[in-house]
């Protein structure tokens, strides 16, 4: 799986997993995420997926690398689509 594919299932996953906001943005604390079975199923490395979206200004966390345990109530938000301009 490509780095596009596994971020696609990563919004995904978090769409299933978090909560939509009003914004239309989700949230998911990240070991929600990382103790879930069918996203160890999916993701080898879920931290390298989580920075790699972050870095396409996909998602949002605090922080650089997030670590099981000690970051497990850190909150990933994957943002709202951005608005199409109307033509």
């Amino acid at each position: 799986m490509n780095v596009e594919e596994e971020v696609g299932k990563l919004k995904e996953e978090i769409q299933r997993l978090g909560q939509q906001q009003p914004d239309g943005s989700y949230k998911v604390k990240f070991g929600v995420l990382f103790n879930d079975d069918r996203c160890a199923n999916i993701f080898e490395a879920l931290v390298g997926t989580l920075r790699a979206a972050k870095k396409r200004k996909i998602l949002t966390y605090d922080g650089e690398l997030l670590l099981q345990g000690v970051h497990d109530n850190v909150e990933i938000t994957l943002l709202p689509p951005p608005a199409v301009a109307a033509a």
